[in-house]
């Protein structure tokens, strides 16, 4: 139960209190404050149709050629290929065993004398190899077209196994080990 003391204290503070704000007014205003204590109704910002385009267009996009747009260091291997392998392929720890330069062919020129390459690496039973495409700087607005030509062929000769770009003083992004499977 309050003393008289508090009540006293609570009085003068109510006095202060309503002397202070005597002149305030209210403010005349149409826009209300928002009620925090309701959530906003969830409204769809995407139609299904919308999604459904997203979708496609992301399973027509081709992985090899964003990797290649992108002027990074290219990077390919099988499931049977470990880390370890790849670690001491993306060092330059494997011996070269053959090497062919794409540079200033035609893609089709490119494709055939590196299909014959290939070929004939396999054939000398030769397990690693150098590949140098170019970076593409002779291509203008194109990019690398060799870079990225080579990179989808690799992945879909079964011969090879893995590749990743070259360490610099090989070639850097312009050129490749390629790890071949034995025959």
């Amino acid at each position: 139960m309050p003393n008289e003391d508090d009540t006293k204290k609570h009085d003068q503070d109510l006095k202060i209190f309503r002397k202070l704000m005597s002149d305030v007014l209210p403010i005349k205003s149409s826009v209300r404050a928002p009620d925090y204590k309701s959530k906003p109704k969830p409204r769809a910002q995407f139609t299904l149709q919308d999604e459904q385009a997203v979708l496609k267009e992301s399973l027509e996009i081709n992985i090899d050629e964003i990797e290649v747009s992108a002027g990074e260091a290219l990077r390919f291997q099988r499931t049977s290929i470990g880390r370890q392998t790849m670690r001491k392929l993306r060092r330059g720890q494997f011996r070269t065993q053959g090497e062919i330069d794409l540079h200033g062919m035609t893609v089709p020129e490119a494709k055939n004398y590196l299909r014959k390459f290939i070929t004939e690496s396999l054939h000398r039973g030769h397990t690693c190899v150098r590949i140098v495409h170019g970076k593409g700087l002779g291509s203008g607005d194109r990019g690398p077209v060799l870079k990225g030509k080579v990179n989808n062929w690799l992945r879909h000769w079964d011969h090879v196994i893995a590749f990743v770009s070259a360490k610099q003083v090989d070639g850097g992004t312009g050129a490749l080990y390629v790890l071949l499977k034995k025959i």
